[in-house]
C-alpha cells in the first residue's frame, strides 16, 4: 500500500513550479481577446496571400502559446468541462484543415468566427465564475480523479491479476514501473514547461507517442491475460510452467504498462495542478483538500480491484481483466491520435455524426476512430481464436 500511495501523490512532486497562468494578464477574457486578434490576423494572411502555411502558423501561435501555455485549456477543463475543451481543440484543427485544403475565404471565416465565439464565451465563463473554496475543491478533486483514474485502473488490474495467478512476487515489477514513472513525470513536466516551451507541438507529439506505445503494451498484456483464462491452460500454467508463461517479455510488458499509464497521466496532472494553484488565490487549502479526497477515492478504487477480485472466480476474473486492458488500449488509441492531430502530425477528417466522449477516448474524426475500430476487430478475432483453441483442447482431452 505504501508503494501505491506514491502513485497517487504524483502532483506533490512538482507543485512549486512556475504557474501556467501568466501574471501579466488581468483576466481570462484578456487572454482570449488577444487570441482572437491573432486568429483574425491568420485570416487576413490567408485572405490576402493564400499562404496557408503562414496562416496556420498564426493559428498554432494562438493555440500553443496562449490556449495551452497560458493555461486556458486547463482552466476550461477544470471549471467548465473536458468535453468543451475537446470541442475547442477540434475547432482549431478544423480551421487549419480548411486552410490546408484551400477552402473558400467565407468558409474559413465562418469557422474562425465560431472558434472566436467559443473562446470569448469561455473567457467570460472563467472570469464570471463564483470563486469559492468549494469551487476550487471540486476542480482539484475532478482533476485528480479524471487524470488518475486510468493509471490506477491499469496498475490495480495488473497487480490483482498477478496475485490471483500465484505470482504475487512479480507485483514488485508493476509497482516499480509505476513508481519510476512518478519522478519521470515530474521531469517531463519540467521539460515541457522550460525546454520545450517554444514548441507546443513537441508536447503533443510526446504525449501522443507515449499513449500509442501504451496501446501496443496494453494489447499485448490483455491478450496474454485472456490466453490464461481457461482452466486447462491455467492448470498447465500453475503446474511448473510459470517461467514460460510469465517470461521476460511478459514481465517487462507488465512493468511497461504500469509505467506508461502513470507517466503520461502524471505529467498532465502536475501541469493541471500548476494552473489550479496559480489561480486559486485565497483558497489554496481547498486545492489540497480536493487532492486529499481524490487520493482517498483512487486508493479505494485500487483496494476494490486489488482485493475485491479475490472473490471472483478465476475464469471470469481473467477474462474481465483482459477485456479491461483491451478497453484501455482502445481509449489510449483515440487519445494518442488526437494528440498527434493537435501537433499537425496527423490529418483531421471530421465525422459529423459522432460526438466527443473524452472518458472513452472517442473523438469525431476518421483518424481517431479508425484505429479504435481496428483494435476492436482485432480483439474480437483474438478472443475467438482463444475460444476455439480451448474448445479444440477440450475435444482432444475427452476423445
Amino acid at each position: 500500500m505504501k508503494k501505491f500511495a506514491l502513485l497517487v501523490g504524483m502532483p506533490l512532486l512538482f507543485c512549486l513550479a512556475a504557474p501556467a497562468f501568466a501574471a501579466q494578464y488581468a483576466s481570462w477574457r484578456e487572454i482570449t481577446d488577444e487570441m482572437t486578434v491573432i486568429l483574425n490576423d491568420s485570416y487576413d494572411v490567408y485572405f490576402t496571400t493564400k499562404d496557408a502555411e503562414k496562416a496556420k502558423e498564426l493559428v498554432n501561435k494562438a493555440y500553443f502559446e496562449y490556449y495551452e501555455k497560458l493555461g486556458v485549456e486547463r482552466a476550461v477543463m477544470a471549471y467548465v468541462s473536458g468535453k468543451r475543451a475537446s470541442v475547442v481543440e477540434y475547432r482549431f484543427a478544423e480551421v487549419k484543415r480548411l486552410m490546408t485544403e484551400g477552402a473558400a475565404n467565407k468558409e474559413v471565416r465562418t469557422s474562425l468566427d465560431g472558434l472566436n465565439k467559443m473562446l470569448r464565451e469561455d473567457g467570460d465563463a472563467l472570469d464570471g465564475r463564483q470563486e469559492s473554496g468549494w469551487t476550487v475543491f471540486a476542480a482539484s478533486l475532478l482533476i485528480l480523479l479524471r487524470e488518475g483514474f486510468e493509471a490506477i485502473l491499469v496498475v490495480a488490474a495488473i497487480a490483482a491479476y498477478l496475485i490471483r495467478s500465484g505470482n504475487a512476487a512479480l507485483t514488485r515489477v508493476v509497482y516499480a514501473g509505476g513508481a519510476i514513472a512518478v519522478p519521470a513525470s515530474a521531469i517531463l513536466a519540467l521539460a515541457l514547461q522550460s525546454f520545450f516551451a517554444v514548441s507546443g507541438a513537441d508536447q503533443e507529439i510526446l504525449e501522443g507517442v507515449t499513449m500509442l506505445l501504451a496501446v501496443v503494451v496494453l494489447f499485448f498484456v490483455s491478450n496474454w491475460m485472456i490466453s490464461k483464462a481457461e482452466s486447462a491452460a491455467w492448470r498447465s500454467y500453475i503446474e511448473g510452467k510459470v517461467a514460460a508463461a510469465v517470461g521476460r517479455g511478459s514481465v517487462f510488458a507488465l512493468g511497461a504498462a504500469a509505467f506508461l499509464a502513470v507517466f503520461r497521466e502524471g505529467a498532465e496532472t502536475i501541469l493541471f495542478y500548476q494552473a489550479l494553484l496559480a489561480d486559486a488565490e485565497d483558497h489554496i487549502d481547498m486545492v489540497w483538500y480536493g487532492f486529499g479526497v481524490g487520493s482517498v477515492c483512487l486508493i479505494a478504487l485500487f483496494v476494490l480491484i486489488r482485493f475485491g477480485s479475490l472473490r471472483i472466480p478465476l475464469r471470469p476474473f481473467f477474462i474481465g481483466t483482459g477485456i479491461l486492458m483491451y478497453i484501455m488500449a482502445v481509449v489510449f488509441a483515440g487519445g494518442g491520435v488526437k494528440e498527434l492531430q493537435e501537433a499537425d502530425a496527423v490529418s483531421v477528417t471530421p465525422v459529423s455524426f459522432i460526438g466527443s466522449i473524452d472518458l472513452l477516448g472517442v473523438y469525431p474524426t476518421l483518424e481517431t476512430l479508425a484505429p479504435q475500430a481496428a483494435l476492436i476487430v482485432l480483439a474480437a478475432a483474438t478472443f475467438l481464436y482463444h475460444t476455439r483453441k480451448t474448445a479444440a483442447v477440450r475435444r482432444r482431452n475427452t476423445a
